[in-house]
């Protein structure tokens, strides 16, 4: 049986130095915006704080809980949260801002995050921009990553960010949804060659690809472990 997909995405508020996105450090993040597309959905759903009639510098607690809440009633209504790299970065940053980290855990296991099932396959991460060109699908906008979506932001161009986060998530259950239906993964290496992966069994929840039998990582200089995606459902 094919699985209803949610496509899941948020932009964070705090603008965090450096080209590596070593994001962890500077946390509290807050988030700016967030998108959800339904799979038999013609519109995304988005979320932004609220200031009156303006757009707030970010989500107050109660509405990124309220965010939980949403993506709770859509799992409750037979659907799958499906993102790229939610497990790692997503889920984590919303657990703390809306202080619902047991919530978010049980979201974050039975949700499919693909780019984790990619590290699970492959031991090393690809950007979804890459898996978009590879499968034959158009990817970001040019000059627009989710590092600007910040600075942006506290610009007053919060409605760029908002294209851009409803963009991503259209791009997410693109992937998603071709890949499923061709039964693996293609991407673009950083050689600029076609790679691809099977899929067999399709796309797998978090807590069904984290059981996969580790990869040969042997030829790597760092190979990357799970626990850097992981790490967070078992810790505070």
């Amino acid at each position: 049986m094919q699985r209803k997909y949610l496509a899941f995405d948020i932009e964070t508020a705090k603008d965090v130095p450096g080209e590596d996105f070593n994001w962890k450090p500077h946390r509290p993040l807050g988030i700016c915006c967030a998108a959800a597309l339904a799979g038999d959905a013609p519109q995304p759903i988005v979320w932004h704080g609220k200031e009156g009639a303006k757009f707030a510098p970010r989500l107050s607690q109660s509405e990124a809980r309220r965010i939980v809440e949403e993506l709770e009633r859509f799992v409750a209504d037979g659907y799958t949260v499906l993102t790229w790299n939610g497990l790692g970065f997503d889920f984590d940053v919303l657990a703390e801002e809306a202080d619902a980290r047991e919530r978010c855990r049980t979201l974050a296991r039975n949700h499919v995050d693909m780019m984790f099932h990619f590290v699970c396959l492959k031991g090393f991460p690809v950007a979804l921009d890459k898996a978009a060109a590879g499968m034959g699908i158009p990817g970001k906008p040019a000059g627009m990553s989710g590092v600007l979506a910040p600075r942006l932001w506290a610009q007053g161009r919060c409605q760029d960010v908002l294209d851009y986060v409803s963009h991503d998530v259209r791009i997410a259950l693109q992937v998603g949804q071709k890949c499923e239906q061709q039964g693996r993964v293609n991407w673009i290496t950083s050689k600029g060659t076609r790679s691809s992966a099977d899929l067999p069994g399709g796309w797998l929840t978090v807590q069904e690809a984290v059981a996969l039998p580790l990869p040969d990582t042997s030829w790597m200089d760092r190979a990357l472990p799970r626990t850097n995606f992981t790490g967070w459902l078992t810790g505070r």
